[in-house]
């Protein structure tokens, strides 16, 4: 039976007109507050709908057993019931799987862009979520919190943001049992890892790399059977991305939206944001002046909107790709800075190792010994930043 959802529209752009909607969803046990703060970012270019799963925040508890496919039949109810259309999907966990079901389904002519967050065309193991919603039968929610702690976010999170994490927790002390215990039933059941291959939506992949529910390897073979889809590695990021990355999942959604809201400056801007960094991007926009105006929007145009938004790589393997060619010519300044950007597409430390010295190879050995005392310096500032 299709539940009735609930959601929080954005009122600053509810009734704008050619303002494009977006539609997030959240992950079970969690409610739309969690994507407050990467709706905050969106609000105002974007109309910004943050659905409620049954019995989770505003919506009603469930009556009756429901699948994903109903859930995904009901967020296009909710959509129709506000105008109808097309809009852009982000979902995490449960509400990533409601977006791949979207893609494959219902909801495939209608999409413009899809965003998975720590989800999968099938998650974890049908008896494994029997199991839990038996657990929340007869235990209730709260015998989830300690277990969600440890799932949902990357080591040190907590610590470092208490109110927001402490927050989530709480409230899934107040999610209907029974509602729960349905989700469970619903996911156990869940499988469209056969159909991803014709999902022809643009799709980002996005995956933390400290997530136990959804591994980086999985996200990655889920990013390769969806065509063009690009993987994005979300660092120091557990399994509620939104929550803990909320500025670098901002920059994910505005990207899947770029080919059909904005010119290709602008889409390499973002790019290139979400590659180098916020700090280091603002800090060269300053610095332009009459005479390298040009040669900045060239380079942010040409490298960033047109050959870094390409489907046919991932960040990861542009990186890789980006801190060979510069090892090769001798440019240690661009070396530094793709190497923490290596970092920020998901490349781990071995592995830029392992690229350095591969590239020996080819480049030179004395070529490499500066290279990997460029890496040294880049690890170190990590380091101290953590």
């Amino acid at each position: 039976m299709k539940p009735v959802l609930r959601a929080v529209v954005d009122p600053t752009t509810a009734d704008a007109p050619g303002v494009p909607l977006l539609v997030l969803g959240p992950g079970l046990g969690t409610t739309s507050d969690t994507w407050a703060a990467v709706a905050a970012r969106l609000m105002g270019a974007f109309r910004v709908l943050r659905i409620d799963l049954p019995g989770h925040g505003s919506s009603h508890a469930a009556t009756a057993p429901f699948t994903v496919a109903d859930l995904a039949g009901a967020v296009l109810d909710l959509v129709d019931s506000l105008g109808g259309g097309r809009f852009t999907y982000a979902g995490v966990s449960l509400g990533g799987a409601i977006g791949l079901e979207l893609a494959c389904g219902a909801g495939a002519d209608r999409l413009d862009g899809l965003v998975v967050l720590c989800s999968n065309a099938r998650i974890g193991e049908p008896d494994g979520w029997t199991a839990r919603a038996a657990q929340v039968r007869t235990q209730g929610t709260a015998s989830m919190v300690a277990g969600s702690a440890e799932r949902w976010f990357a080591p040190g999170f907590l610590a470092r943001e208490p109110d927001a994490g402490g927050r989530a927790l709480n409230q899934l002390l107040d999610v209907d049992d029974e509602s729960y215990a349905r989700c469970c039933e619903a996911l156990a059941a869940f499988d469209r890892s056969p159909d991803v291959g014709g999902i022809a939506v643009p799709t980002v992949v996005a995956p933390g790399d400290s997530d136990p529910v959804v591994t980086v390897e999985a996200a990655r073979a889920l990013a390769a059977a969806i065509p063009g889809a690009e993987l994005v590695v979300l660092p120091d990021t557990g399994h509620q991305a939104q929550l803990e990355r909320p500025a670098e999942v901002a920059d994910l959604i505005r990207g899947t939206l770029a080919p059909a809201t904005d010119d290709r400056y602008a889409a390499g801007l973002r790019v290139r944001r979400a590659v180098l960094g916020e700090a280091y991007v603002a800090a060269s926009l300053q610095r332009i002046t009459p005479e390298t105006a040009d040669f900045q929007r060239f380079i942010t145009e040409t490298a960033w909107g047109f050959v870094w938004t390409r489907p046919g790589l991932d960040r990861r393997m542009r990186s890789a790709v980006t801190i060979s060619s510069l090892v090769t010519a001798h440019h240690w300044a661009e070396l530094e800075l793709h190497l923490a950007a290596g970092l920020r597409n998901g490349l781990s430390r071995d592995e830029l190792a392992e690229i350095l010295l591969q590239t020996a190879i080819y480049a030179g050995v004395p070529a490499a010994n500066t290279a990997f005392g460029v890496l040294r310096r880049v690890l170190g500032e990590k380091e101290e930043e953590r």
